[in-house]
């Protein structure tokens, strides 16, 4: 792109208001929720205003939002996992889908008291909705931890003995199907508290009154239950799998 075009282009987005942004724009609320920038009962500034409000630089938010439009993942999405070291596929849902779902975890936690505290009134099914994802967050948080703290170390000396082609040492929960069992069913009881968040929000389709705020509460829970999904079929049918497959073969002497 031109000089002349990138300097046409930013015009046009800091004319932009921010409440067009913050729906139009992948990222775009997340930025303005990190900065300080009201994007739903001050959105009908345009962006150039609403910096100038914060006393924010506008070529900082505008490099804030290029960021968060093209933040990309270290891995393509047809990454095949299968053939990657256990150590990089660990690494990688730690790196990227771990800490997603903790910063999403703390966003949608505040984003959910904001909607509520405004429209909870009107619409008492928000309140069931935060107490349903109230419920996930903290089963997530605590699956996540014993993942990393206790199945996923484990899983990574396990690749190692066999690179180096020595004894596997034994696991402290007897073997590795007990901690493979509990995660897999407590991502099936994550996914039945993604189908309730869906089910009880009408599939995510905001009311006619809903402010910027509502909006954008849907849309990431939306965002929120297919980077959930993606992350657990990533764990299923990779980690997991890879996990027992490699204790069968210790014990058949492979």
């Amino acid at each position: 792109m031109t000089l002349a075009r990138e300097e046409e282009a930013m015009s046009v987005t800091t004319e932009k208001t921010v409440r067009e942004l913050a729906l139009e724009k992948p990222g775009a609320a997340r930025v303005f929720e990190k900065l300080g920038i009201d994007y739903c009962c001050g959105g009908k500034q345009s962006l150039e205003q609403a910096c100038r409000a914060a006393n924010i630089p506008v070529n900082q938010v505008l490099e804030a939002l290029e960021g968060a439009q093209h933040s990309g993942q270290a891995f393509p999405k047809d990454t095949n996992w299968r053939t990657k070291p256990l150590a990089d596929l660990i690494s990688h849902i730690k790196n990227t889908h771990h800490k997603y779902t903790r910063e999403e975890i703390a966003r949608l936690g505040l984003l959910f008291d904001k909607v509520c505290s405004v429209h909870g009134e009107h619409h008492p099914e928000l309140l069931q909705l935060r107490a349903t994802f109230q419920g996930l967050a903290q089963e997530l948080t605590t699956h996540m931890m014993k993942e990393e703290m206790v199945l996923f170390p484990y899983m990574e000396r396990m690749e190692e003995s066999v690179i180096q082609k020595e004894p596997i040492v034994p696991a402290p929960f007897g073997t590795v199907r007990n901690p493979v069992s509990m995660m897999e069913h407590e991502h099936d009881a994550a996914g039945n508290a993604l189908r309730a968040l869906r089910a009880s929000s009408n599939g995510y389709t905001t009311p006619p009154d809903a402010c910027v705020s509502y909006q954008t509460l849907y849309k990431t829970l939306a965002e929120f239950e297919a980077e959930l999904h993606q992350h657990i079929h990533l764990e299923n049918v990779s980690a997991l799998s890879e996990a027992r497959r490699r204790e069968i073969g210790r014990s058949a002497g492979g």
